[in-house]
């Protein structure tokens, strides 16, 4: 049922609609600023929460196991990924990355968003499994060089695996227009803020809140006390 209105004629309380939940994701190559973005979004968005992949890499030393990835052998991936465990998966810089399928399809339909840090490869299996829910955004750096600079300042990375990750980031970013937003991460603040407007009109789309077919019949058959 609707609230009723307040003597100011406004509602007792919030207007909820039921909707489906959507699937946040952001790319990049490695470096330009997507893992900080995501992380700045679920400090700041409790509705968020971020889908956590299995990878086969090595844990880098800033991150917390069953946090940031669930990290698990060769031989355990490919017995998800042979089963049909995985929503999505590719290979990157040599290592595998996969999304847990469970998971993703219950909180779709619990109405919860999910976020994905993940590369385009990963992107566009999402977006041809489960395209109505994916919202994709790719976040590109100012520059090239600035790319480097920030590889250096990161320090997680051996001076190897920096050069093969720009190697491999003009490839990637050659996948931008597969991407529904493009950002451009030259100011950090100003990123995060085209990433939360992008996330809070997509929460409104139409074809997302499939309660609104409750709330127009209710509100059609109201009668008004003149």
């Amino acid at each position: 049922m609707s609230p009723a209105p307040s003597s100011q004629g406004k509602p007792s309380s919030p207007v909820k609609i039921a909707r489906r939940g959507l699937m946040l994701v952001l790319s990049s190559p490695s470096g330009a600023g997507k893992s900080t973005i995501a992380r700045n979004l679920l400090d700041a968005d409790r509705s968020l929460e971020i889908s956590i992949s299995v990878t086969t890499r090595a844990k880098r030393p800033s991150e917390i196991a069953d946090k940031h990835y669930h990290f698990i052998t060769v031989q355990q991936f490919e017995k998800m990924r042979d089963a049909g465990d995985l929503l999505e998966w590719a290979e990157v810089h040599g290592n595998f990355y996969g999304t847990p399928r469970e998971p993703v399809e219950l909180a779709m339909s619990e109405g919860r968003d999910m976020l994905f840090d993940i590369d385009w490869q990963g992107a566009r299996q999402l977006q041809e499994k489960m395209a109505a829910d994916v919202v994709s955004i790719f976040v590109l750096p100012p520059t090239m060089t600035e790319l480097q600079s920030r590889l250096h300042r990161r320090a997680e990375d051996s001076e190897e695996v920096i050069r093969t990750r720009l190697l491999n980031s003009r490839a990637e970013i050659e996948h931008w227009r597969e991407y529904d937003y493009v950002i451009v991460n030259d100011d950090l603040d100003e990123a995060f803020g085209h990433v939360s407007c992008i996330v809070n009109a997509e929460r409104i789309r139409r074809d997302r809140r499939h309660g609104l077919f409750d709330f127009v019949s209710e509100l059609l058959t109201e009668e008004p006390k003149l």
